[in-house]
């Protein structure tokens, strides 16, 4: 009796970790369109988006207008949001193409260098934020997933997580005017 909970324990725990495995980037190699940011992120965008928490409430609606150039393998996505409160905050990535669909960038509220890898329609871009937060800044992870639908439109959902417990999404949609 003992043994066979043990044994069940056990395939409950390899089912939990492969459960955790998640989706990679290569799963979408064959997708098109191909997605190349140094040619999607070029000109003026919007996108329009949403935090939910982990419940899945809508706990903040945003836009954000994006300028993006890019010069060679170096570009600049130069981010203004505006929130539903009626705040504002700018980001500016600094995006590097490292090749083979590889790209790392900075901006000046994350922490160290994020790193992304572009597969058929699909980018995949971890990073760490600091967050202000009630006074405080937190670091908090973002597995931040794009899919490129057509020539204009970009869908991108982020998990956002601290100490791998998961805080919350961000959904957003980005259209090239």
């Amino acid at each position: 009796m003992q043994r066979r909970a043990l044994l069940l324990a056990g395939l409950a725990g390899t089912a939990t970790l492969a459960g955790c495995a998640g989706p990679q980037i290569a799963d979408y190699s064959a997708e098109r369109p191909e997605l190349d940011l140094r040619e999607y992120f070029i000109g003026t965008l919007d996108a329009f988006g949403v935090f939910t928490d982990r419940s899945g409430k809508v706990v903040r609606r945003f836009t954000v207008v994006m300028n993006c150039t890019w010069n060679g393998n170096e570009g600049i996505l130069d981010e203004d949001f505006t929130y539903s409160d009626g705040s504002t905050e700018k980001r500016v990535w600094r995006l590097t193409y490292l090749g083979d669909g590889r790209y790392s960038g900075t901006a000046g509220d994350v922490v160290g260098t994020a790193f992304g890898e572009t597969r058929g329609n699909a980018f995949r871009w971890g990073y760490t934020l600091a967050l202000p937060v009630d006074g405080r800044v937190w670091e908090v992870q973002f597995d931040d997933w794009m899919y490129l639908m057509d020539e204009r439109v970009m869908l991108n959902k982020a998990t956002m997580s601290k100490f791998g417990i998961r805080l919350g999404e961000v959904t957003l949609t980005f259209v090239k005017r």
